[in-house]
C-alpha cells in the first residue's frame, strides 16, 4: 500500500480535490438557503375572551402538541378582530389565532395563510319571552335592548351586520357592546332583551342560555336569505330535542345561520407546526357534533385567505410518512436531512464519475509531454545529425528520460510508460547509427 501511495501524484491529487471540495461546499451552501431551521419548541396562539371557545379548544390543542413535546402558549384577546390585528402586526409574538369567518378581509400586505375549515361557529341569538314572544326575526329587535357582544369580537361584528341589513342601528334600538357570562345575569335581571352570541353548542354561555327559564332561541325566518346576502354564512337547523331529549330542548327544529371558525397563521410558520396544528385540529374538531358528522373537519375552506401549502398537503396526504413511523423530532430531523442531500448527491454522483476522469488527464498530460519534447528531438536529428556531437545529443536524450523517471505514475498509467522509455531506447538506437563516436 506504501508503495502504491508513493506513486500517487499528491500535486495532481490536489488539483482535483481542491475544486471538488469546493464545488461540495457550495453545494452544501446552496441546500443551506432552502432548508428551514429546527421547528421551535413553542408555539404561541391568539385565543378569545375567557371561558370562550377558543380557549378551550386551545387547552385540547396544548394536550396534543405536549405530546409532540411542543408548549403551546395561549394569548387570551377581546375575539376574531382583535386576533387579526395581532397577526397583522410584526411586533406582536403570534404564530396563529383563531378566526371567525366573514370578519378577516386580506389585503395585497398580508403574510397570511388559513389552516381551512375547522367547525361551524353559530350565532345565537338569545331573547327574553316575557318581552319577545314569538321572535323569529331580526327585525323583530327594533327598539330593545339588544347586547352584540364587546367590541373587536367576532360576534360584534356579525351582529352589526345582521342589524344594518334589518334598519337597525343605536338610533332607534339600545345596542349594548358587551359580551361573556355577565350578560346572563343581566338577562335574568331584565337588563337587557336579547343576547347575540358566537360559538359553538358545547360553549357555557350558550349550554347556560339553553337551560335557563324564560330565555327563548330565535329560529330565524329569514336564515336562508342571509346566507345568500352574506356568502361566508351557512344555514344550520338544530332539530328538535337534540340539545336535550328529555327536557325536550329546543322544543322545535330551530333555523340558525353560522360562519366557519378557522386558523390563520403567519407564512413563516414552521411547516413543522403547521402540521402539528392540523393534527391537532383533526383529533380535537373531528368528531361528530350536533351539525356535523365524524370527520367532517377539518376540510378545506372558501376563506379570503390562502390555502396553507402545508394543510394542503394534510388535507391530500394526511399525516407526514416519516411520522407515522418515527419521532415527532426524527421525523423532521431527517426531511431536513433529505434537502441537503438532494444537492450533494447531485454535486457527489457526477463528481465521482469526472474526478478520476481529469486525474488521468493530468497524469498523461506529462507523459505527452515527454512524448512531445522527444519528437523534436528526433525531428532535429533526422534534420541535421550533425548539428551536435554523439554525446550531446546523449545528453539530451538522458534529460528527457530523467524527467520521464519521475513522473508519478500509478499502476494504472504504467504501460504508458514503459511504452515512452520504449522509444526513448529508439531514439537513441537511431543517434548512435546517425552520428560519430
Amino acid at each position: 500500500m506504501l508503495e502504491r501511495l508513493k506513486l500517487l501524484s499528491w500535486r495532481d491529487i490536489l488539483f482535483v480535490a481542491l475544486p471538488s471540495l469546493l464545488l461540495v461546499c457550495g453545494a452544501f451552501w446552496l441546500a443551506a438557503q432552502f432548508i428551514k431551521p429546527a421547528p421551535p419548541q413553542q408555539l404561541t396562539l391568539s385565543t378569545g375572551g375567557e371561558g370562550g371557545a377558543y380557549q378551550r379548544f386551545a387547552a385540547r390543542y396544548k394536550d396534543v402538541l405536549a405530546a409532540y413535546d411542543i408548549r403551546l402558549v395561549e394569548k387570551p384577546s377581546a375575539g376574531s378582530t382583535e386576533n387579526l390585528e395581532r397577526l397583522r402586526n410584526p411586533d406582536f409574538e403570534v404564530d396563529a389565532a383563531f378566526i371567525q369567518g366573514g370578519t378577516a378581509r386580506a389585503t395585497e400586505e398580508d403574510e397570511l395563510v388559513s389552516l381551512g375549515d375547522f367547525y361551524y361557529e353559530p350565532l345565537w341569538i338569545f331573547y327574553r319571552e316575557a318581552a319577545l314572544h314569538g321572535a323569529d326575526k331580526v327585525l323583530d329587535l327594533k327598539g330593545r335592548r339588544v347586547a352584540i357582544g364587546g367590541a373587536g369580537s367576532g360576534t360584534h361584528d356579525l351582529a352589526m351586520e345582521l342589524l344594518a341589513a334589518n334598519g337597525i342601528d343605536g338610533t332607534n334600538t339600545k345596542v349594548i357592546e358587551e359580551g361573556g357570562l355577565g350578560l346572563v345575569a343581566r338577562l335574568q335581571n331584565n337588563e337587557v332583551d336579547a343576547v347575540f352570541v358566537v360559538g359553538p353548542t358545547q360553549s357555557a354561555m350558550v349550554w347556560t342560555l339553553l337551560y335557563m327559564p324564560g330565555i327563548r332561541l330565535m329560529s330565524l325566518t329569514h336564515a336562508e336569505a342571509y346566507t345568500r346576502r352574506f356568502p361566508y354564512l351557512a344555514r344550520l337547523v338544530l332539530p328538535r330535542g337534540a340539545i336535550d331529549l328529555t327536557r325536550d330542548i329546543p322544543p322545535h327544529d330551530t333555523q340558525l345561520v353560522s360562519p366557519m371558525a378557522t386558523l390563520l397563521v403567519r407564512e413563516d410558520t414552521h411547516p413543522a407546526l403547521i402540521g402539528l396544528l392540523m393534527q391537532a385540529a383533526g383529533e380535537v374538531h373531528g368528531a361528530p357534533g350536533v351539525f356535523q358528522k365524524p370527520g367532517e373537519f377539518p376540510r378545506t375552506g372558501h376563506s379570503e385567505f390562502p390555502l396553507s401549502k402545508e394543510a394542503e398537503r394534510y388535507y391530500k396526504s394526511g399525516k407526514p410518512l416519516l411520522q407515522r413511523y418515527l419521532p415527532f423530532w426524527a421525523a423532521t430531523l431527517i426531511d431536513r436531512m433529505v434537502v441537503m442531500l438532494l444537492p450533494l448527491l447531485a454535486v457527489l454522483l457526477p463528481m465521482f464519475k469526472f474526478a478520476p476522469q481529469i486525474y488521468g488527464w493530468r497524469v498523461k498530460s506529462r507523459i505527452y509531454r515527454r512524448y512531445g519534447e522527444l519528437k523534436f528531438l528526433e525531428n532535429e536529428i533526422n534534420g541535421d545529425p550533425g548539428r551536435h556531437s554523439r554525446a550531446e545529443w546523449i545528453e539530451k536524450l538522458e534529460r528527457i528520460e530523467a524527467d520521464a523517471s519521475r513522473i508519478r505514475t500509478p499502476l494504472t498509467f504504467s504501460d504508458m510508460l514503459y511504452t515512452l522509455r520504449g522509444h526513448i531506447d529508439l531514439v537513441r538506437d537511431m543517434i548512435l547509427r546517425r552520428t560519430a563516436g
